[in-house]
This record gives C-alpha cells, sequence and structure tokens, in this order.
C-alpha cells in the first residue's frame, strides 16, 4: 500500500469502493464520498468537519489500513458506519452510538442547535426529549440552553444505559433527568407548575410498507425505534393524546415525523400544525402548541 498519499487521494479511492459495494446511507453520512471521509476522520482522530480542510494531509500505511479494515466490515455486515466506529456525530457533538438504540440524526437538532425553538423556551424552561435514545437530542438541548431543566425518556432500558453514557460523557447527568417507561407513563404526575415548556420527540413512525422495504442498514437498528405501525402513526397518535396533560397552557409539542407527512394529515386532520423548515425540506418536523391538542 501506497504510505506517501494525500487525504484527498485516499478519499476518493475509498469512495470508489464504498460506491461500488451499492450500500445504503442515512446514518450520519447521506452517501459513500461522506462516509469515506468520515472513516478516515475517525481513524485519525479529526471530527468529520475537520478533514475536508485538510486535504493535503499525509496518510501513513496504517491510517489507510485501519480505514479499509472499516470500510471492509462496513460492506461485509451492511451495520451503520456509527456501529462499527462506536461513535456518531450530529450537529458536530460527538456521541456514543451502538445497537442498543438508532444512529442519532434527528432533524430537531438542527431546530435546537440553530435557536428556532427558543420562542418556547422562557427563562428556566422545561424541555422533555420523549423517545430519547441514546439521549442526543436532550443531550443538545442542555448543551445549547444551559438553563434549560431537561427530562429524556424512553421505553428501552437499553437506549437509556446509552443515554447514560452520553451523559456521562457530556458532564450533564446533574442537568438532564432520565426516565424509563412507555411515553408519558414514564413521567411523574406533573403539577401545573411543574409542566413543560416543550416536548421534543422523534418517534418510530415508520410505516408498515416502508418498514418491509428498508434496507439492511435499517434493519440493524432496534425495530421498536423505527416501526409506527401501518400508517406510522401508533406512537403519534398515543403522544397527541397525552401531550396536553404535560404541556403548560403556553407550550408547545415538536413532532418529527420523516416521510410520513401525508399519513399524520390523514389521521390528524383536525389539528392545525405548523411545519418547521429543516435542511430535508418543510414537510419532516411539525409543531403542534399545546392549546390545539
Amino acid at each position: 500500500m501506497n504510505t506517501e498519499i494525500t487525504l484527498e487521494v485516499f478519499w476518493q479511492q475509498l469512495t470508489e469502493k464504498l460506491d461500488a459495494a451499492g450500500l445504503s446511507y442515512g446514518h450520519g453520512a447521506i452517501d459513500a464520498q461522506s462516509e469515506a471521509l468520515w472513516m478516515i476522520a475517525s481513524a485519525l482522530g479529526f471530527p468529520p468537519e475537520d478533514a475536508s480542510e485538510s486535504l493535503d494531509t499525509p496518510i501513513s500505511s496504517e491510517i489507510q489500513t485501519q480505514a479499509h479494515q472499516w470500510a471492509d466490515t462496513r460492506i461485509k455486515t451492511r451495520q451503520p458506519l456509527a456501529y462499527i466506529l462506536g461513535e456518531a456525530w450530529l450537529m458536530g457533538v460527538p456521541f456514543y452510538s451502538d445497537e442498543r438504540s438508532i444512529v442519532p440524526r434527528s432533524f430537531i437538532a438542527e431546530l435546537i442547535v440553530d435557536g428556532h425553538l427558543e420562542t418556547w423556551l422562557p427563562p428556566n424552561a422545561k424541555v422533555l426529549d420523549l423517545c430519547t435514545g441514546n439521549g442526543s437530542l436532550a443531550i443538545l438541548m442542555a448543551l445549547s440552553c444551559p438553563d434549560v431543566e431537561v427530562s429524556a425518556a424512553d421505553i428501552s432500558m437499553q437506549a437509556l444505559s446509552l443515554a447514560a453514557k452520553n451523559l456521562d460523557r457530556h458532564n450533564l447527568s446533574e442537568q438532564v433527568e432520565v426516565f424509563q417507561g412507555d411515553l408519558f407513563e414514564a413521567i411523574p404526575t406533573k403539577n401545573d407548575e411543574d409542566k413543560f415548556d416543550l416536548i421534543i420527540c422523534n418517534p418510530p413512525y415508520v410505516n408498515d410498507q416502508s418498514m418491509a422495504n428498508l434496507p439492511p442498514e435499517y434493519h440493524a437498528e432496534p425495530e421498536i425505534s423505527l416501526a409506527g405501525g401501518q400508517d406510522g402513526m401508533d406512537l403519534v397518535r398515543k403522544i397527541i393524546h397525552g401531550a396536553k396533560d404535560y404541556l403548560k397552557p403556553e407550550g408547545a409539542l415538536v413532532l418529527e415525523i420523516g416521510n410520513e407527512a401525508k399519513n399524520f394529515s390523514t389521521a390528524f386532520p383536525e389539528i392545525p400544525v405548523t411545519w418547521l423548515d429543516v435542511s430535508a425540506g418543510d414537510d419532516q418536523v411539525l409543531l403542534i402548541q399545546a392549546e390545539d391538542l
């Protein structure tokens, strides 16, 4: 293997290798090129976004070998790269990632970090991250808004054990309170003054037909975190039914529903919603005011 090769050249070689394997993407990388860069950055110990600024960096044979090994594992197993590396990045923040939870990729993260939800966050606001998974949205909220009191809930004890690792990693175990249980059953009954200003949720919403057609990378993730029933709205119905009891009168619910906008509108034609613009479009994430629930 060539011991004198630049990052730019190796990036192209690794991209071609992944491209030829016919993999599916969407777990923190949108295509073979971005996933190849992620592998190289990880081998170098860089954040992925820094690697593209270091195209003249010489890549040693050891780094090349490590990246090729990860690529071979990715091709053979069809696991998401985040599981192979044990780490995912969301909005420039690293999170431990493994099979206990889906790979963090919610578009709600953009809204948190860009400040688009601050209208719903008065001083000392209380926020609930429902279906928290590995805790990434709760952590981003706590990092972006240090005065916010954040709660995080999930039905999966395995996912919450991973969330606990991520909270420790970011020194947020004191700021973020974790609850285990089925949706709102996890949350202690709230007095009016203890209710939430904002509930954010990236629930399981993939409809049955789409679940059956998902590529292997998605079937490597916990099915409970993806499957939303025949129309994708099984969990969403429960969330909308229960949210009002846990929101302050002026509060709001932010839901990611992915490609299920049509099914959502069919299931809830009477509920006025505000669609929030994210990088994937203006029909992926919605906001419902408490008074409209």
